[in-house]
């Protein structure tokens, strides 16, 4: 049996843990550069405030009335890594899904104890980190996220769904995977729950919407298709990306963001023993904007042997960024992608260029001291300019980062 655990409204709840004015009141994350909601306290849905809407778009009456917050990424992240320390205490095997979902294996609990461990698990993620979430119980993943639907609305927040019966309840867009569209097609020809979908003819549910479909029906049935993954498979590569926060049309502004995301793009790519044998770089200007000049250059090289060293990847990045940039354009976007990407104890040789002995104690050093002292303690000066970034995002109603940063460590007076 597996079990999905997810934090209620995950985003808005972690602003909640360290500002209690926030209870009870509609509070809504919007995404980078503060454009879209992507998260929405149940004040804020009942206000009518929908999933991805621009806040622009939102009435200003409605407006007026939320609590808003840029999204505090690392504030998350960091809240997200203790309830997962949480499950591994509680469960044999965890599976990290998402930032704020979890699969769990029961396999080594009674099944008239699974009920009792997911209401613990509730209550101690509740009472240690402050986040309130449920738990879906089922016999595969698709059924788990079931039960973890029917968990919010309900007052002890587990659910196990394991009868076709329990199946008959829930719309067939509720299922996992199946998505507007293929709902839609599914009730032309009369599938309209998880229970229809779940009795369909197989032959003909396989010829009409493939496999993926094909699983996701057999899943319901009872039958597992995708097992708990303990470990993330390797990447085969790194992007690291940004919009920036407002138009920037010089070249060191440019060079100065495309340094940054490849600095971030290899402390990615070192944290999971990994090396990349190519560099992709893009520049894109705002093809939202009437009358606007456009130019979405993109470029990649291959690196003469794969590496995980900033200093390498920077002076490729560079590069490409010079090859690229043209006057007369203002830039809206850019991004850094590491390609091709191998396990770090894996080195082709080269006839004509050694591996630099001093590469691997130098990162390792350059890691260590940033996760100590704060990222971007040591770094690369052209990463870094004489004034403030242009590019930087827009976060107007940016919370503190309560948990990883010393500066913004709350203080009792």
């Amino acid at each position: 049996m597996l079990g999905l655990v997810d934090g209620n409204n995950f985003y808005a709840s972690c602003e909640r843990v360290f500002d209690p004015t926030l209870r009870g009141q509609p509070v809504v994350v919007l995404s980078n550069n503060d454009g879209c909601a992507i998260a929405r306290s149940n004040e804020a849905k009942a206000l009518g405030v929908k999933m991805g809407q621009p806040i622009h778009e939102v009435p200003s009456p409605i407006r007026r009335q939320l609590k808003v917050r840029s999204a505090n990424f690392a504030l998350y992240g960091d809240l997200s890594g203790r309830v997962v320390s949480i499950l591994r205490d509680l469960f044999p095997a965890v599976e990290v899904y998402s930032i704020d979902e979890s699969f769990v294996s029961f396999d080594s609990i009674p099944a008239h104890e699974r009920t009792r461990v997911a209401t613990e698990a509730r209550a101690r993620i509740r009472q240690w980190t402050g986040i309130p979430c449920c738990v879906g119980i089922g016999s595969t993943k698709t059924l788990a996220k079931l039960g973890n639907k029917r968990a919010k609305s309900t007052v002890a927040g587990v659910e196990e769904v394991s009868s076709a019966v329990q199946l008959t309840e829930f719309p067939v867009e509720d299922v996992w995977g199946v998505g507007r569209k293929w709902a839609a097609r599914l009730g032309a020809e009369g599938i309209f729950t998880a229970g229809d979908l779940a009795q369909a003819d197989p032959d003909t549910l396989r010829a009409r919407y493939g496999v993926v479909l094909a699983r996701t029906q057999r899943e319901l049935q009872g039958i597992a298709c995708a097992q708990l993954e303990e470990t993330e498979p390797d990447r085969q590569q790194v992007v690291v990306s940004r919009s920036f926060g407002r138009e920037v049309v010089d070249f060191d502004d440019v060079s100065q963001a495309v340094a940054t995301f490849a600095i971030r793009a290899c402390e990615k790519l070192r944290a999971r023993s990994l090396q990349a044998s190519g560099v992709w770089v893009w520049l894109n200007t705002n093809a939202f904007k009437p009358g606007a000049k456009q130019y979405h250059p993109s470029r990649a090289i291959p690196l003469i042997t794969p590496s995980s060293d900033t200093r390498e990847v920077l002076a490729v990045a560079q590069a490409l960024v010079r090859s690229m940039y043209r006057k007369g354009y203002a830039y809206k976007k850019a991004g850094v992608g590491l390609l091709d990407l191998t396990h770090g104890d894996t080195h082709q040789a080269d006839l004509f260029a050694g591996v630099d002995p001093r590469s691997e104690k130098l990162m390792a050093v350059l890691d260590q001291a940033n996760r100590r002292f704060g990222r971007g303690t040591m770094g690369f000066a052209s990463a870094h300019g004489r004034t403030q970034a242009q590019w930087h995002m827009r976060q107007e109603h940016l919370s503190p980062s309560y948990t990883t940063k010393w500066s913004d460590l709350l203080r009792v007076r």
